[in-house]
């Protein structure tokens, strides 16, 4: 079988943003493209690179190109400057970008000059080695300290109150939380949107395999050099299936040190420290905006990141922490729609009202309330309506345990496995609970596929899997219709009981809301590689025949099931190429040179439970 499947409900990734989050760029003319994630790359329509500090005037805005600002070990970083031609001291809204600013078009001028006419002044910055920086392109790596460094650059400028605030998405807004764990003492507040996490977190970097994934090879590539890559000319399916790890940079056809850089060093240790900021949320200072979706294909992080500031910070920083949640992929508030599948027209927001509202209330001082406006708000498909909540998990959600069931043969949609609340063994699941244990082979030469686009661009989306869930390598467990709205929202978790005969193997988890016309759509999945199940930072290789206890996070969703419809989940092996296959065979991750077949076996005795826990809220909160 094939490693991937096509995605077709992924047509909206052409949509034109200015950032992720900015709904109102999405449809500027032509001089503004998306890069591949959904951030924005401008071609010079409206002025060009004119050399630094000449100020070019247009309709009394005042662009500054090619500002050279100073980091601590001599590197020059770029700055192009959006500013008010009158003079005066104003806040400042600092991007810093891996996409390059090297010009902007029309659209991007225009919604510059929107912040810019509501009293701020506007800072592009090409992060280190990229664009018109200096310096040598690490991903992750001195982010924190060059952006504590511009930072500080921006509060000292003649022409800055002193305060600086940050936004940007997906990159942009990694490094927005790693320059504020370190204090800088001129940010006053951060919006970023959908926020790449810590290493080891979702796979972009690295993932819970220990590994990136193989899809996100082509990022690597993309950000390669200064300039953006074209990779038109790659095939990309062939290229992820290549093995070892190590030499897939080579595979593509270029060479990467820093790929290589990760693959030797693939597990949580002090290496990995400069790019981590997760583990310091508890030193925030300034108010955050914490922004994504459901269907992000980072979203993990910016539920943690809000979770761990809200609950660890100072009280008067936790206090000020918001999150915002939509029905959005990782272009986030780009359309109403995924694919096919339609939220409503109250799914897409005016993203700019909301970031100068708050803006304005930390940078200027507004007395706008925003701040007492309840925390978190998320948006509930399904019902497709928002809600405005004052914690996350939602107050009043009961966390339900669904057990899976079988008569020993819940391999594919054809089986008999069955998804309920009933322990095993209980007397009214005798009917349907049979056997102790289901079992499958996993082959890592043919991975039960993932279905994304064949690109980083977006991996994943609310797929049909009914053509996966035929696979006997994949078990699925489905509840009966239901006969009343149940609302699941918040984290999801798998308790996995397995046994494999391998000394090292993966086990995956995905939830899935069945339609009444049969369609299987994806929701939320997960991951965990045997040797980590103690911890990134914990590798062992584990006893083959032994049944063992696996925890899954499945990250988050919020999604309302209708009459009529099914909650499933399915539990394989491997999941390709959202994630790296495990070969079974316990070699040095990376640099495997063989690989076999893995019988597993999940157990699902009164003894050896088997289960998902799902956030269930309560019919009164509707």
């Amino acid at each position: 079988m094939h490693a991937f499947l096509p995605s077709l409900p992924i047509a909206l990734l052409a949509a034109v943003t200015l950032l992720p989050g900015c709904a109102s760029e999405s449809s500027k003319p032509e001089s503004t493209t998306t890069n591949p994630r959904g951030e924005t790359i401008h071609t010079a329509s409206s002025g060009g690179s004119e050399g630094a500090g000449i100020p070019v005037p247009s309709d009394g805005l005042v662009i500054d190109y090619n500002v050279a600002i100073p980091m601590r070990d001599g590197v020059n970083l770029s700055a192009n400057i959006f500013r008010p031609a009158s003079p005066g001291k104003r806040p400042i809204i600092l991007s810093r970008t891996p996409y390059n600013k090297a010009g902007t078009g029309k659209g991007g001028v225009d919604r510059r000059r929107k912040f810019i006419e509501a009293g701020y002044i506007w800072v592009d910055v090409d992060v280190r080695g990229r664009g018109d920086s200096d310096g040598q392109f690490r991903p992750l790596f001195n982010e924190g300290d060059d952006g504590y460094d511009t930072i500080e650059w921006c509060g000292r400028q003649p022409w800055s109150t002193g305060k600086v605030g940050m936004l940007g998405g997906s990159y942009g807004g990694y490094v927005q939380l790693a320059a504020a764990v370190r204090q800088p003492p001129s940010l006053a507040c951060i919006a970023p949107t959908v926020a790449c996490p810590d290493p080891f977190v979702d796979g972009l970097f690295m993932g819970p395999t220990g590994l990136p994934g193989p899809i996100c090879v082509s990022w690597y590539h993309y950000t390669a050099g200064r300039l953006n890559q074209s990779s038109a000319g790659s095939d990309w399916a062939k290229i992820f299936k290549h093995r070892p790890l190590i030499t897939l940079d080579d595979a593509m056809g270029m060479d990467i040190p820093f790929w290589n850089s990760m693959i030797e060093h693939a597990q949580l240790s002090d290496w990995w420290e400069e790019a981590r900021y997760q583990n310091k949320l508890d030193k925030l200072t300034v108010p955050c905006l914490h922004i994504s979706g459901w269907y992000d294909d980072e979203q993990v992080s910016t539920i943690i990141n809000y979770t761990q500031a809200s609950t660890k910070a100072p009280p008067q920083v936790a206090r000020n922490q918001k999150l915002l949640m939509g029905p959005w992929p990782h272009n986030a508030n780009a359309s109403t729609k995924i694919g096919n599948l339609d939220f409503g027209k109250d799914a897409v927001i005016d993203m700019d009202a909301l970031l100068l509202r708050w803006f304005d209330r930390w940078l200027k001082g507004t007395q706008n309330g925003i701040e007492n406006e309840k925390p978190v708000r998320i948006f509930l498909m399904g019902a497709n309506t928002w809600r405005d909540e004052e914690t996350w998990p939602i107050l009043g959600t009961r966390f339900a345990k669904f057990f899976i069931h079988s008569a020993g043969n819940a391999n594919s949609s054809n089986g008999d496995g069955m998804l309920s609340t009933l322990m095993p063994s209980s007397p009214g699941a005798l009917s349907y609970d049979s056997s102790d244990a289901d079992r499958y082979t996993y082959n890592p030469a043919d991975p039960v596929p993932f279905i994304t686009d064949a690109s980083f661009s977006q991996v994943g989306g609310p797929d049909d899997y009914q053509q996966v869930e035929k696979r006997d390598d994949v078990l699925v467990y489905t509840t009966p219709p239901l006969t009343a709205q149940v609302d699941i929202c918040g984290p999801i978790e798998a308790k996995l009981w397995a046994t494999t005969d391998a000394p090292d193997t993966d086990f995956t988890v995905r939830l899935c809301i069945v339609r009444a016309d049969g369609v299987s759509q994806r929701l939320c999945d997960g991951i965990v590689r045997a040797r980590f199940r103690d911890g990134m930072d914990k590798p062992r290789l584990i006893s083959p025949g032994k049944p063992l206890d696996y925890t899954i996070d499945m990250w988050s969703t919020c999604q309302s099931f209708m009459p009529g419809e099914r909650i499933r989940i399915e539990i394989s092996s491997s999941s390709f190429p959202q994630w790296d296959t495990n070969p079974n065979t316990g070699e040095r991750l990376g640099f495997e040179q063989s690989m076999r077949s893995a019988n597993q076996v999940i157990h699902h005795s009164a003894l050896h439970p088997t289960h998902i826990v799902l956030p269930i809220l309560p019919s009164s909160s509707r």
